[in-house]
């Protein structure tokens, strides 16, 4: 419960992945094989096959996986309010922590495959180079989705779920969406809801299932792309001129979070603290529980 607390942490900031979490934390390949056995059984289940998807239901590891999506659930119905009120009066300084505690995700990470080839360190620089180059691009607010459009972004938003330095609300904020989500849960529009959580259900058995696979032919190959997603996504985070990109509910102009900036003498100072600390926190903890190991 408590990684599920620090992934959905991380799920309500834009630039910030719970993927990334669940990576750091050592859990990943659990919980992507626990969420592709879940989504087999539910397939089976639709297609009226109750014993198979009662047998494929037994491989999922659910004292493991409920107790963490209570966790997510917890995270996001407490934090999302402090986190997005900091990120509107504090952006720089909370990009500045973020961006911290992503670079220190990233150098431990590097030690998660089991062997570093001079294709595996070429794929997570050009997926590296991809993303960064992708994150320019930001569609404006979009005041009345249709259902397909409803639909499409949560199949991409749960995708923060599953891949490591892909932010589901950024995806969300680049595709102009973020601002209706956040009003659709405040006001309890329920159909809004209901199509974007069909869409999420939809997006995450079809890519759990896709990356299950690949992460059992290519493990070491996966899991550099996945690196170079968490190194692309570092634009997102750069402190300046924005901090991280938030769109005002009420607002119909798009703060970008991924343009790029270099800071005044006095802009400087906070958030490069901030970010300096929390990579020696990180840092700090990953060292005492590797020699209490």
């Amino acid at each position: 419960m408590l990684r599920g607390l620090c992934m959905g942490a991380a799920d309500v900031v834009p630039g910030v992945s719970g993927g990334t979490i669940a990576l750091l934390l050592g859990i990943y390949d659990r919980l992507i094989d626990s969420v592709r056995n879940g989504s087999r059984s539910l397939g089976l289940l639709l297609r009226g096959d109750l014993r198979g998807s009662l047998t494929r239901a037994r491989s999922v590891e659910w004292a493991f996986l409920l107790p963490l999506l209570i966790g997510v659930a917890v995270a996001v119905t407490a934090l999302a309010g402090p986190i997005e009120a900091g990120l509107a009066n504090h952006p720089e300084s909370m990009a500045g922590l973020f961006l911290g505690l992503v670079l220190a995700s990233i150098l431990i990470a590097r030690r998660i495959p089991d062997s570093w080839t001079t294709g595996g360190v070429g794929l997570m620089a050009a997926v590296a180079v991809a993303l960064f180059v992708a994150l320019d691009w930001q569609a404006g607010p979009v005041a009345d989705p249709s259902a397909p459009a409803l639909f499409v972004s949560g199949m991409v938003a749960i995708c923060a779920m599953i891949l490591p330095g892909i932010s589901g609300a950024f995806l969300l904020l680049m595709l102009g969406m973020y601002s209706h989500v956040l009003g659709a849960v405040d006001d309890r529009m329920l159909g809004d809801l209901a199509l974007f959580g069909l869409g999420a259900v939809t997006g995450l058995a079809l890519f759990s299932t896709l990356l299950g696979r690949l992460l059992d032919r290519h493990h070491d190959l996966v899991l550099a792309a996945l690196i170079g997603l968490m190194v692309g996504s570092l634009r997102v985070l750069w402190p300046w001129p924005n901090g991280v990109g938030v769109i005002e509910r009420d607002s119909t102009e798009v703060v970008s979070g991924a343009s790029l900036d270099w800071p005044t003498a006095s802009e400087m100072p906070v958030p490069l603290l901030l970010a300096v600390a929390a990579m020696v926190v990180v840092l700090g903890l990953d060292s005492l529980a590797r020699r209490r190991s």
